[in-house]
Order: C-alpha cells, then sequence, then structure tokens
C-alpha cells in the first residue's frame, strides 16, 4: 500500500515538474521556429516545423545586422564585470566573514537590503551621475554599474562560504607569517572556487541578459550590448519578425552553452556554499 501510494505521488510530482519544463521551453522552441521562418509564414502558420528552413536568416543578422559587434561588446562586459566583481567581493565578503569589526553587521545587512533595491528605481539619479562624471554613453559607464548591481548577491554568498573555512586554517596562516592579505589571496580565494563559480555564472546571466542599463546608458550603436542591439531588430513601423527571432537564438546561445557545460559546478558551488553554515 506504501509503495502504491508512492509511486502515484511521484507520478504526480513527475508529472507536475515536467509540465512546468514544457511550459518554459515552449518559448524557446517557438523562438527556434520561428527563426527558420519566412515572414509571412511566421503569421500564417502555426506548425512548429517550417515548411523550409531559411538558415539564411541567421547568416543576415549575423553579417548584416552588426552582431559581430554587438557580441564582441557583450563579452567584453560580461568579462571586465566578472573580473570587477569576484574582486571586490571576495575582499568585501573576507572582510565581513573575518575582521568583525565594529558595525559590521549593519554594514553587511545594508549590502544584503540593496539586494531587493529595484535596479529601475536607481536610473534617474546613475544617469545624472553618469553625465556629471562625463562617462554617459561609455564602456565604462556602463561596467561600472554593472558591477555595482552585481556585488550584493556575490557577497552574501562569498561571506557564507568563508565562513565555513576552519578557523584552524586562518590560525595556521597566521603562524606561518602569512598576513591579511596574503590569507585571503593564497588560502581563501582558492578554497573558494565553488562559490566563485557560482558567482560567475550568476554575474554572467545577468550582465548578458541585462537590456535597461544599457538602453539607459547607451545609444551609440558601436558600444551596445548583444540584448540592446537586439532591439534594433525591431522597427517603428516595421518589425522582420524571423530575423528577430535569429538574433535572439543567437543571442541565446552562448549563456545556454555556458549553463549547461558548468551546471555541475553551480549545484556544487551552492551546497557547498552558499548554503554552507
Amino acid at each position: 500500500m506504501t509503495s502504491k501510494k508512492f509511486s502515484i505521488s511521484g507520478l504526480f510530482i513527475h508529472g507536475f515538474l515536467l509540465s512546468v519544463v514544457a511550459v518554459n521551453l515552449f518559448p524557446v522552441l517557438w523562438m527556434i521556429s520561428s527563426s527558420l521562418k519566412t515572414q509571412d509564414e511566421v503569421f500564417g502558420s502555426a506548425s512548429m516545423i517550417p515548411k523550409s528552413f531559411q538558415w539564411s536568416n541567421y547568416i543576415y543578422a549575423w553579417t548584416n545586422g552588426n552582431f559581430q559587434t554587438y557580441f564582441a561588446n557583450s563579452l567584453l562586459y560580461t568579462a571586465a564585470t566578472l573580473l570587477g566583481v569576484i574582486l571586490i567581493s571576495s575582499m568585501a565578503a573576507y572582510a565581513f566573514a573575518q575582521a568583525n569589526f565594529k558595525g559590521s553587521k549593519v554594514l553587511f545587512y545594508f549590502f544584503v537590503a540593496s539586494m531587493m533595491i529595484p535596479i529601475p528605481g536607481a536610473f534617474i539619479p546613475l544617469y545624472v551621475l553618469l553625465i556629471k562624471l562625463d562617462l554617459a554613453n561609455t564602456r565604462l559607464g556602463l561596467i561600472i554599474p554593472y558591477i555595482n548591481s552585481g556585488l550584493a548577491l556575490s557577497i552574501f554568498i562569498l561571506k557564507g562560504f568563508f565562513e565555513g573555512v576552519p578557523k584552524e586554517i586562518h590560525e595556521a596562516a597566521t603562524i606561518d607569517g602569512c598576513g591579511t592579505f596574503g590569507t585571503y589571496w593564497h588560502i581563501y580565494l582558492p578554497l573558494a572556487k565553488p562559490a566563485i563559480m557560482v558567482v560567475c555564472i550568476f554575474t554572467a546571466l545577468n550582465v548578458w541578459n541585462e537590456v535597461l542599463l544599457a538602453l539607459v546608458i547607451i545609444n551609440d550603436q558601436n558600444l551596445m550590448p548583444i540584448q540592446r542591439g537586439v532591439l534594433e531588430f525591431q522597427g517603428q513601423h516595421f518589425t522582420n519578425y524571423p530575423l528577430l527571432m535569429a538574433a535572439l537564438t543567437i543571442s541565446t546561445l552562448p549563456i545556454l552553452t555556458l549553463y549547461f557545460l558548468f551546471q555541475r559546478h553551480i549545484i556544487k558551488g551552492l551546497s557547498e556554499g552558499a548554503l554552507k553554515e
């Protein structure tokens, strides 16, 4: 009787999860399908399988849509943001976890609370500040807000990992003559590789998919990241949807590939880092 109940409940759970997967996969499949159709077929046929596969949509979107520039810009923004977030958040997390200075808890909770502030809520003061610093419509003017937006969650994840490192390791490093920065750089940072991997994945996902900040800060086509560049395929009076879907598919592939390659590290990092006590 117990095994029967278990199998029925298991069947229900698996059925529910499969339905959730189907609902989430359908827009992706529809996007890929539409990218291989003609404009008339997108509106005239509900079939997911194109009558003739229009691979030329991808070639046109890549060559004639300035997509090489958008792609290179996104790689640059993502790499620069990752470098800044990892360095700043790891040092801040180490200080919060080990220094125990006066007011450290209040300051840490302040950082955590900043995660609840939506990015659009800071658009006006941010844009005014960037104009005064002459950073509007520049690469640096986009990279700095990207780094800032990724710090709170990264500090939260890395602090949890650093607090789980045995104190004996810190004491042994101190006895061996390792200073504060040396202990952080040579001991704690290498041990935090699983948590850093999680930070890298989350940060890369956020930067690669971000469009609102880029829409506000960047106007020059040669500086646009890939998601901002995709909007250029959408016209005011007419939109070529197969080309738009091809552009969206191209922009999605790198981040999907990154996630599938490192999904094991994400799970390991979450279990050993963010959830470690």
